[in-house]
């Protein structure tokens, strides 16, 4: 970094300026959909953005016809968006020249800057640092659907060095980034083929052939002997509906400004799709010891599951809490209480057959919402409990291979990132002129 070092004591030895985001960035235009006739166009959604690559992955085609009310914003070659629904998710990217002309959500903020007085990518970079997700978690609001707006992005104050000093900077931090990124594609090539391998190899455990109590009855009746028609009973499997099995038990209110650093263990709607898998035995949340007669909880055992969510899939969520003490739950939460194996009904609620049924009771509004009635009513597998064990100790070491964060190819994505991320805070950190 010899170059950069030289430019800066050349350059801007004494420090650079600082400038809110909103002194050089242009304001972009909305479309009007009533002069678009048949005209076709793709859609940047929330979910568009990888969250990792921080590239556009999928996008969806709408007309004037059937383009969702949050389809305004037209995004040119160059711009940099900005999740601000739920930002600490980090959904940002460049517009790339295929979507040149394409339309966003106005969840995202789209900063499109003058590059006379800041490169696109120097920008990209800035957004991603820690400071500034510091200042985005510290100005976010709503507790149930925090988000924060454009103009308060836009306040936030970067380091705007001269132009050859951030070409040097980006140029290292995309070479940096390309290298990152093919080395991530190819552990991710192969953590994907796991994923689909324990995906299948989960599904096949937990519908059990898809034999009902009926069809492994209907089967059991076709045996010739006795003896085949008792060995077919055997594997007779119990389907029930989960109001059949336990109950829901809803929880109750509290936001950001309930916590403190010590108190009452919670857990948070939101942490439930971002910090937990199958289950947990610790919570990273605590809220003030003087709640505790307004708090629900959720026991040992229970599975806490979400009632609301951006995606479909992401609404009805479930983690088993497998802490010693009981738990207070959010009031977008549903505590399960039931008798089986906590984990058992943690995957069964993972399953693809179970996604698409649970489908069914999301009612599509502004945020998707759990429909409990319908919900509850929902087939899971009943086996024998020590059978829920041994499926559960098979699905455990797969879960472990693909995701522990601390073992395997997730902790080397998990370190090639860092790493980045390390000399990227570190390019883009500079004195400030006086």
């Amino acid at each position: 970094m010899s170059r950069i070092d030289d430019l800066i004591a050349a350059q801007c030895s004494d420090g650079v300026e600082f400038k809110a985001i909103e002194s050089f960035v242009l304001r972009p235009a909305n479309i009007r959909w009533a002069d678009q006739g048949s005209a076709e166009f793709q859609y940047i959604d929330l979910t568009s953005v990888d969250r990792a690559t921080h590239a556009i992955a999928e996008t969806s085609t709408i007309t004037s016809e059937n383009a969702p009310s949050r389809a305004q914003q037209v995004v040119r070659e160059g711009d940099v968006i900005f999740g601000t629904t739920r930002p600490m998710l980090k959904r940002y990217a460049v517009i790339p020249r295929e979507f040149d002309g394409q339309i966003c959500s106005t969840g995202f903020c789209v900063l499109r800057p003058d590059n006379n007085i800041v490169l696109t990518n120097f920008l990209f970079h800035l957004i991603g640092t820690d400071d500034f997700y510091a200042y985005v978690e510290a100005n976010e609001r709503g507790a149930s659907y925090p988000a924060i707006p454009d103009n308060v992005v836009k306040k936030f104050r970067v380091p705007v060095p001269p132009l050859e000093v951030q070409r040097e900077i980006v140029k290292v931090l995309d070479t940096f980034t390309k290298l990152e990124a093919e080395l991530e594609a190819e552990l991710e090539a192969e953590l994907e083929a796991r994923r689909r391998q324990y995906k299948y190899y989960r599904d096949m455990l937990l519908t059990f052939g898809e034999r009902t109590d009926a069809e492994a009855s209907k089967q059991a009746s076709k045996q010739a002997s006795k003896q085949a028609s008792k060995q077919a009973s055997k594997q007779i499997i119990r389907w029930m509906m989960l109001n059949e099995i336990g109950q829901f038990i809803r929880g109750r209110r509290f936001t950001k400004a309930d916590y403190v650093g010590d108190g009452i263990s919670v857990i948070h709607y939101g942490e439930i799709y971002t910090q937990y898998c199958v289950w947990t035995d610790r919570v990273i949340s605590q809220v003030r010891s003087d709640m505790a007669d307004t708090l629900r909880y959720a026991k040992p055992g229970d599975v806490v599951i979400t009632d609301v969510g951006e995606t479909v899939e992401d609404v009805g969520k479930a983690v088993a809490w497998l802490g010693d003490e009981e738990v207070a739950i959010h009031d977008h939460c549903y505590a399960f209480r039931h008798s089986m194996n906590p984990k058992f009904v943690s995957y069964c609620m993972q399953t693809t057959s179970f996604i698409a049924e649970k489908a069914k009771y999301v009612a599509r509004t502004k945020v998707n919402t759990l429909l409990i009635d319908g919900f509850s009513k929902i087939r899971i597998p009943v086996p024998p409990l020590e059978e829920q064990e041994r499926i559960v100790s098979i699905l455990d070491k797969f879960d472990a291979l693909v995701n522990d964060l601390s073992i395997g190819l997730p902790a080397e994505i998990k370190a090639r990132r860092q790493q980045y991320e390390h000399y990227r805070d570190r390019l883009l950190t500079f004195r400030e002129v006086t």
